[in-house]
């Protein structure tokens, strides 16, 4: 028999609701799809070993039940208006960008998504991250409005910059972390129709080897990661690494989706947006450096007792190959485009 076969029933619910949400040709049943998906959600959330998933569980639902409950009023009235033939189509796209946007945790609609993701488990948070935001992301891209995106790409990158400065908790980083990268996720949206998915599919990558690291050592605070150094050390430089790459510091594969929309940004004349993001991203990658600190210093100190870490697991050696992938993609993609 399955070990907690009824999480295996829900992911898969869970899987279903999103893909009805984003295959769908009727806005009652984009709804439908996410209410799916919301409740399938909910019990993966809760975890035993873990007295603050009930919280978050709490706070996750009444934001999603929020956003559901303002997405249906926007999905009537936006029938009232077509049949009354208002001129207010455009306002109604608007409150439902606005829906998606709390939903998926964009700035300034983030208010809840640091503190879900603070008493959550770190798979849990890693569907959070990653596959949540999957149906939000491409419901917004079917009622884009330019000044609304504009707006919200600079508060995302500001709220995900800032707020990230002064937290030790891994997982507020992390979250904060996400904020950001929704920010450049508008900015491909506003200018290619699928090239912010493709940034998408790069941040579930590095966003999957970070927390597979962090959940294999037990890592919740920055001052915990003192203790990598006592299991191994190529582990250690290999997390933060990738956490540059997340960051989108070049030449790492987490730059070349940030790549992309810098050009197609800059062949649009939209400078000013792009200048700010840039110096936002800058800010991030502070932050990551901070992490990364105590892997940079020649001098450290180290903690007196050692942490028993199975290093010849098979997991790890399959995680280790994603790592160097992530690390080198960069390469071996400008190499497979200089032979073509």
């Amino acid at each position: 028999m399955i070990k907690n076969s009824y999480k295996f029933l829900f992911f898969m619910s869970m899987m279903i609701g999103t893909m009805i949400a984003i295959s769908s040709t009727s806005w009652f049943s984009i709804w439908m799809g996410l209410e799916i998906n919301l409740l399938s959600f909910i019990p993966l959330m809760m975890s035993p070993k873990n007295l603050f998933s009930s919280e978050s569980s709490l706070k996750y639902f009444l934001t999603q039940a929020l956003a559901s409950s303002i997405f249906l009023f926007s999905i009537i009235l936006l029938y009232l208006f077509l049949n009354l033939k208002f001129n207010l189509v455009y306002y109604n796209f608007m409150l439902i960008s606005s829906t998606m946007m709390l939903k998926s945790g964009t700035a300034p609609f983030h208010f809840w998504f640091p503190s879900v993701m603070e008493g959550l488990s770190w798979y849990s948070n890693l569907i959070l991250m990653t596959w949540q935001k999957i149906a939000p992301l491409m419901i917004l891209s079917y009622c884009l409005s330019l000044n609304l995106l504009i707006v919200i790409i600079i508060f995302s990158m500001l709220f995900g910059s800032l707020g990230g400065i002064n937290q030790t908790s891994l997982r507020k980083l992390m979250a904060f972390s996400s904020i950001n990268h929704l920010g450049w996720m508008m900015g491909g949206m506003m200018n290619s129709e699928n090239l912010w998915f493709m940034y998408f599919l790069f941040y579930c990558f590095l966003n999957f080897s970070i927390v597979y690291l962090f959940n294999n050592f037990k890592l919740f605070n920055i001052n915990q990661t003192f203790k990598m150094f006592n299991s191994n050390k190529f582990m250690n430089i290999s997390l933060f690494l990738l956490l540059l790459s997340l960051g989108g510091l070049p030449p790492f594969l987490g730059f070349m989706p940030k790549w992309l929309i810098i050009e197609l940004m800059v062949s649009n004349n939209m400078f000013l947006v792009l200048s700010f993001m840039l110096v936002m991203t800058l800010i991030t990658l502070y932050f990551y450096l901070r992490i990364a600190y105590s892997a940079l210093l020649l001098n450290h100190t180290t903690m007196n007792w050692t942490f028993k870490i199975n290093l010849y697991s098979k997991n790890l050696k399959w995680m280790m190959a994603i790592n160097f992938l992530s690390l080198t993609g960069l390469f071996m993609i400008n190499l497979f485009y200089f032979f073509i």
